[in-house]
């Protein structure tokens, strides 16, 4: 197990667990795939956003579950990396400026995703019963009222008890944390939703 890692002494590494867990995260993986195969720039339609939901409004279920995976993966590989080398504290770093990154990507003038797939990846990283159950959460609030964006908002909010039940403390704040900003990212979502304007769940062509 590595050793504790003081803030004081050893601010470099947290230093270097942000910039890196950040540009791990701002790989605009839904905007890369559809632009290679020819769907175009994904930010032009739905949304807007750059992540698999959005992916999934071009019709491709395959590519938005690649999307998916990747956005999710680059999350929990970047958990990962600083947590096996310089321990869980790094982790939570790390993980956080992962989906940061995924949301304010620097080469999208911060314009990125919503960050509830690299969000999800960190949680499997970090805590895999959490993530497990926030999944559940929003299959069961997709599954009633055909909206991703209310099932996220649901499931975020639902994570920071479910990780202090299921994991721990420290994971339960990074969680919190994690919501705050998620939901926050929704407030267009939020205000369709009030409209009763949003676009539901709908599955297209592939």
């Amino acid at each position: 197990m590595p050793d504790p890692i003081s803030w004081a002494n050893d601010w470099p590494y947290y230093a270097a667990a942000l910039l890196a867990g950040y540009l791990l995260g701002s790989i605009p993986f839904g905007m890369l795939l559809t632009h290679m195969t020819g769907l175009g720039d994904i930010r032009a339609i739905g949304s807007g956003s750059i992540g698999a939901t959005n992916v999934l409004r071009t019709g491709s279920k395959k590519l938005a579950a690649v999307t998916l995976l990747l956005d999710g993966g680059k999350g929990a590989a970047a958990a990962l990396i600083a947590g096996l080398n310089y321990g869980p504290d790094m982790a939570v770093t790390a993980a956080a400026a992962a989906v940061i990154g995924h949301m304010f990507p620097v080469w999208l003038k911060f314009g990125g995703g919503k960050g509830f797939a690299t969000m999800l990846g960190v949680l499997l990283a970090l805590a895999w019963p959490v993530c497990v159950a926030v999944c559940a959460v929003w299959l069961a609030v997709a599954a009633l009222f055909r909206f991703s964006s209310l099932a996220t908002m649901v499931a975020v909010a639902a994570s920071p008890a479910l990780a202090w039940w299921l994991s721990t403390p420290q994971y339960a704040e990074l969680a919190g944390f994690l919501a705050v900003i998620v939901i926050a990212k929704h407030h267009e979502n939020i205000g369709r939703l009030l409209k009763g304007e949003e676009s539901q769940i709908r599955l297209g062509r592939d």
